[in-house]
């Protein structure tokens, strides 16, 4: 009876630790969700990062900043795809500034933040 109650504590113990090292190992997930939810936001964060810097490539060359076909139409930005797993990317571009914006409008309820991107290159979550 000993024998199992040792055993007991000595995976109760190793549980413990476990848990705690995955705590501390694990990257933290914005606004929770699942490991394929990180993944998906590391994604649209990464597109998000790279329409910026096509617009950047298109301001130099046109002058003004571009929509999300002028970029494509113009070579600055390879992208296949309008979106996401769920989240769907629009571009406000103006004379002075650009807002690229990713806006979740997928299944997962509660749904995970949207994000944008402006000039200053600094991805944020929005409302």
């Amino acid at each position: 009876m000993r024998g199992l109650v040792g055993l007991v504590v000595v995976l109760a113990i190793g549980y413990f630790i476990y848990r705690q090292y995955l705590g501390q190992v694990l990257p933290k997930n914005e606004g929770g969700g699942s490991p394929v939810q990180a993944i998906t936001t590391t994604g649209v964060k990464n597109d998000l990062i790279a329409i910026a810097q096509a617009e950047r490539l298109y301001q130099a060359q046109h002058g003004s900043y571009g929509s999300l076909d002028e970029l494509v139409n113009s070579g600055a930005m390879n992208l296949a795809r309008s979106g996401r797993d769920g989240y769907t990317y629009s571009v406000d571009a103006g004379t002075s500034g650009f807002t690229v914006t990713a806006r979740y409008s997928g299944p997962i309820s509660p749904p995970p933040p949207s994000f944008s991107v402006d000039q200053t290159m600094e991805v944020r979550a929005v409302p």
